[in-house]
């Protein structure tokens, strides 16, 4: 194990909090990390409570130090990332008024057009198209709508970074990265757009944010004692300014200039990148002013639900393979794995919508809902579990296309999180979009990305470009198949063409459940 000082990184993710302990050069001396609850009151819905998020953090801070064998002494940094925008609201004493609304959840939807209906300057960001019901304007309108006593006893409404740094300082900032991404924000336009907040009636939020916007990597305090003591660690750590997970992650792929795009993994998948230039249009989010780089413009283009919907697959529907791999002492995915494989692309005939959570670009649709055509008595668990990573596939080159129509055009990919660790699967993203992806040493992206802002918090590194080019490293990269890519065109030409035919069914269903789900118990 090299020598200290180490950077610690937490990544707060949708399902738990990870904590991993660096070396100067970005090599991982121990992981740890504790699952937390999430809670689904409505269709729809998303909770959790940050009090979890405080209590697994603190387990898996004293397991990761105890089980890399290092001195508390040696870390010499620390930075959060987590899930955006999930959004916190406090009292004057700093107490959660209500359990967090989870970047995942779409209530808003209704605030959501309104806020679109406003037609504001600062929609550019979302292309002047539709707006996502997870932006916190929407979130937050719904909260003073619906809950109008928490909202006015909110002295602080903030997002789980900003939380989750507070606990950790005293301090309260913003990172200007999950302003820019998720708030409106725009330094190069003066800030915070007032006339979009007092357009719906917010010009109150706007004193409850955080005062102070951060870059990344900035400075915002050191290790309060009570945190450290609860923590095991020495008071006075420099904690830096952190951000959205998924754009952490960038920084932990070194994604930090245009031509490369980040394809962030998970529960849900994001694609960044960072243009020289501002481009705006119909279809993806931003391009964001200084979000990730200081004179950078960063465009993103998401899908709400990836691996969850291959989880949900795997959970409910794989029994055949479950047996398989409890017979033969292995994991599921391997068996599932390893029968898609024989499967030819296009699964014969199948066609996956991933819309489990609706759609987050290039519709931004919360009412858009997920489908399966193209099903024969041939068809087997196989075929499905294939046709889902396929789907996938095809919504990632849908915002692809999205992308190359308004200018930008990404010459390699570059993958992190756990679907990245599918072979079968990563090949298939190279192929249908014709794109080379490149693996990076640290596949925990984020983790190491919240670890590069410590390291340039700690004064290691001047800023994060050089952190980065230090502590990143490229292992290998999956070519495409261009063979492949032609048999996989067809497909995802049909992928598209399902949406705008099935768009009034899935609204009208959605609606209706909706509408059940808030004003009936079941079985009434």
């Amino acid at each position: 194990m090299s020598e200290g000082p180490y950077l610690m990184g937490i990544d707060g993710g949708t399902e738990s909090i990870r904590v991993g302990i660096f070396d100067l050069e970005g090599t991982p001396i121990v992981f740890a990390s504790e699952i937390y609850s999430l809670k689904h009151p409505h269709p729809g819905w998303a909770e959790q409570d940050p009090g979890e998020w405080w209590s697994c953090l603190v387990a898996a801070v004293r397991k990761a130090v105890s089980e890399g064998g290092i001195s508390p002494e040696e870390i010499a940094g620390v930075s959060v990332d987590a899930t955006t925008c999930t959004v916190v609201a406090l009292d004057e004493r700093d107490r959660v008024l209500r359990p967090a609304i989870l970047w995942m959840d779409v209530r808003a939807s209704e605030q959501a057009r309104r806020v679109q209906e406003t037609k504001d300057p600062a929609l550019k960001y979302n292309g002047f198209a539709n707006v996502s019901a997870e932006w916190m304007p929407c979130k937050a309108l719904w909260l003073k709508e619906n809950e109008p006593e928490t909202y006015a006893n909110a002295e602080r409404v903030c997002e789980y970074v900003d939380w989750m740094t507070h606990r950790l300082t005293g301090e309260w900032s913003a990172s200007i990265n999950t302003a820019s991404i998720r708030w409106y924000y725009d330094r190069g336009s003066g800030g915070f757009p007032e006339s979009l907040y007092g357009a719906v009636g917010l010009d109150d939020l706007l004193e409850k944010f955080p005062q102070k916007v951060l870059d990344m990597g900035d400075v915002v305090g050191g290790l309060r004692k009570e945190a450290a003591e609860e923590l095991g660690l020495p008071e006075g750590i420099p904690v830096a300014e952190g951000g959205g997970d998924a754009f952490v992650a960038m920084v932990g792929l070194n994604v930090l200039t245009p031509g490369k795009m980040a394809f962030i993994t998970g529960s849900s998948h994001v694609m960044a990148g960072q243009a020289a230039d501002p481009i705006h249009g119909a279809g993806f989010f931003g391009a964001y002013t200084d979000a990730v780089v200081p004179g950078q413009y960063t465009v993103e283009g998401g899908q709400a639900s990836t691996g969850s919907v291959v989880k949900w697959f795997k959970d409910n529907f794989a029994k055949g393979a479950s047996a398989e791999a409890a017979r033969r002492g292995v994991d599921v995915y391997d068996i599932l794995n390893e029968q898609a494989a024989q499967i030819a692309p296009g699964s014969e005939g199948l066609v996956v919508l991933d819309y489990w959570q609706g759609n987050r670009t290039p519709y931004t649709d919360p009412a858009a809902r997920g489908m399966i055509w193209g099903l024969s008595l041939k068809h087997t668990e196989a075929h499905v579990y294939r046709a889902i990573l396929e789907g996938i596939c095809y919504g990632t080159e849908h915002i692809l296309r999205t992308l190359r129509e308004n200018g930008f055009e990404p010459k390699e990919g570059v993958a992190c999180g756990g679907p990245s660790k599918s072979e079968l699967w990563m090949q298939m993203h190279a192929d249908v979009s014709n794109l080379p992806i490149s693996f990076t040493r640290v596949s925990d992206a984020p983790t190491l990305g919240s670890a590069i802002l410590a390291a340039v918090g700690a004064g290691i590194y001047p800023d994060v470009q050089t952190a980065a080019s230090n502590m990143v490293h490229t292992e290998h990269t999956i070519e495409p198949d261009f063979r492949r890519h032609e048999e996989y065109t067809f497909y995802v030409d049909k992928y598209i063409e399902t949406y705008p035919r099935m768009k009034d069914l899935m609204h009208s269903v959605s609606h209706h459940v909706a509408s059940r789900g808030l004003g009936e118990k079941a079985g009434a």
